[in-house]
């Protein structure tokens, strides 16, 4: 058999890498190691700033040069910095000595030594993983989000009055609306997004075993604790002052699982969506060209949600592993998070690729209010619950005799179809005032929505 060129063994670098947007900017190996070069910049800068060890500030030129480093980070320097990792075996080793030679190019030589000064390399990768999930969240993977919930909003609110039937159990139950149904999701995920953009993202700066040890030798007279936070804070992160080797993790475990609360709601959104698809409440508007099955032309497959479904519990799997994974480390370090770090891409990649296809599905649904109005008018049994429940109103008051208004109301309608006129006539023979039987009477399914199109409202910008 003839050999295949190599190809991504993963579908989202394969198959749905156009789905995933700048996410391997931040969360690729390359992205990592340019946030890595990013913290020694700046730890670098940071000394020199403060003048610890007989350094002066660098002159503005030099130092935006050196930050240029960063910036000009693409192809050409992931290629040599494989090569330094290639004699290292050792990746931050490698970022050291790639930026030790940026140094001597700069004319900067003379403090090449402070390159990496009394940092272990979890120093440097704990602030680089912060950074590079903090970016991949807030700036693709949260607006991505926002995306999907403000249609919903949208969609909520434009359908706030139509009446549906409910089905709880998946039986006909008291109506809603189509908006309300909406509005529940939207609220439920501007609750979790709130819960988002109060996440913190952690760094510690602390040395080998997070004690300052070799930091005290070097410079007895410095504060270092002080100088950790001040850098740590410097990066837009919350300082952790009381690690061991590694930072803790625990941000990321609260953030992961965080995600995956919001992919389950995400997830119920896909089956209610889809349930509605098959029950007519929703069309699937045709995309030119596409098929929906090999064999039988007429269908239109929702297809987007049973993606976003798989694509989901695939994100909740690994983020789910991810966040039980980190929070334990052996005594002072193990290097399990060194390799289950580096799946944090997968896990919000089949996320990202959950949200582009409900963005999408979404935006290929139209309603139709037809089919929703012949449902609830073939189904007029559910307002035994408005009558019953006027009833009891009225025993209460003393202005009806009735008794067991439940059971009657059972008799009359469980496991029995009821129609506008059996309910009329039953209503007209009740022991009732004349204006509750006029309030009963000129209640049908589609009206008896209560508060729904009012509710919807509170999920309005």
């Amino acid at each position: 058999m003839t050999s295949l060129p190599q190809q991504p063994l993963s579908p989202l670098d394969g198959r749905y890498s156009a789905a995933m947007g700048e996410l391997s900017q931040h969360l690729s190996e390359a992205g990592l190691n340019r946030a890595r070069v990013l913290v020694e910049v700046e730890w670098l800068l940071y000394l020199t700033d403060h003048g610890m060890f007989g350094t002066a500030p660098l002159p503005a030129e030099q130092a935006q040069k050196l930050r240029d480093v960063v910036t000009e980070f693409g192809a050409e320097q992931v290629e040599e910095l494989a090569g330094f990792e290639a004699r290292t075996r050792h990746d931050v080793k490698a970022v050291e000595y790639f930026l030790r030679r940026r140094l001597d190019d700069l004319g900067l030589g003379a403090i090449a030594e402070l390159t990496h000064f009394a940092a272990t390399s979890e120093d440097i990768n704990n602030l680089a993983y912060a950074l590079t999930v903090r970016e991949a969240v807030t700036t693709v993977w949260r607006p991505r989000l926002e995306t999907v919930v403000d249609t919903l909003r949208e969609m909520a609110l434009e359908h706030r009055a139509v009446p549906m039937l409910a089905r709880t159990h998946g039986q006909p139950a008291t109506p809603t609306t189509m908006g309300r149904e909406l509005a529940v999701f939207v609220a439920r995920l501007d609750r979790l997004i709130a819960k988002l953009d109060r996440a913190e993202y952690l760094g510690k700066f602390n040395g080998a075993t997070g004690t300052y040890a070799a930091h005290l030798v070097a410079g007895p007279d410095a504060d270092w604790q002080r100088v950790s936070r001040e850098f740590v804070t410097s990066l837009g992160l919350t300082w952790n002052p009381l690690t061991t080797q590694i930072e803790s993790h625990d941000w990321q475990a609260e953030l992961y699982d965080l995600v995956v609360h919001i992919g389950r709601v995400l997830h119920n959104l896909c089956t209610d969506i889809w349930t509605y698809i098959s029950l007519g409440y929703f069309r699937q508007i045709p995309v030119p060209g596409a098929t929906g099955s090999s064999t039988m032309p007429h269908k239109v497959n929702p297809i987007r949600f049973e993606n976003a479904e798989a694509n989901l519990e695939l994100s909740a799997a690994v983020l789910g592993a991810l966040s039980a994974t980190l929070v334990t480390s052996r005594l002072q370090r193990d290097l399990t998070d060194s390799s289950s770090q580096r799946n944090i891409g997968v896990g919000l990649g089949h996320s990202l690729l959950a949200l582009d296809n409900i963005a999408r599905g979404l935006g290929e649904l139209a309603l139709d209010p037809d089919r929703l109005a012949e449902d609830l008018d073939g189904n007029w049994e559910v307002l035994a619950e408005a009558v019953q429940t006027v009833i009891r109103a009225e025993v209460a008051a003393g202005r009806s005799s009735i008794a067991n208004p439940y059971e009657l109301l059972k008799e009359l309608t469980r496991g029995r179809r009821l129609d506008a006129a059996g309910l009329r006539d039953f209503v007209a023979g009740l022991d009732l005032p004349e204006d509750a039987k006029a309030r009963l009477a000129a209640l049908t399914p589609a009206s008896y929505t209560g508060l729904a199109a009012e509710l919807t409202g509170l999920v309005a910008r």
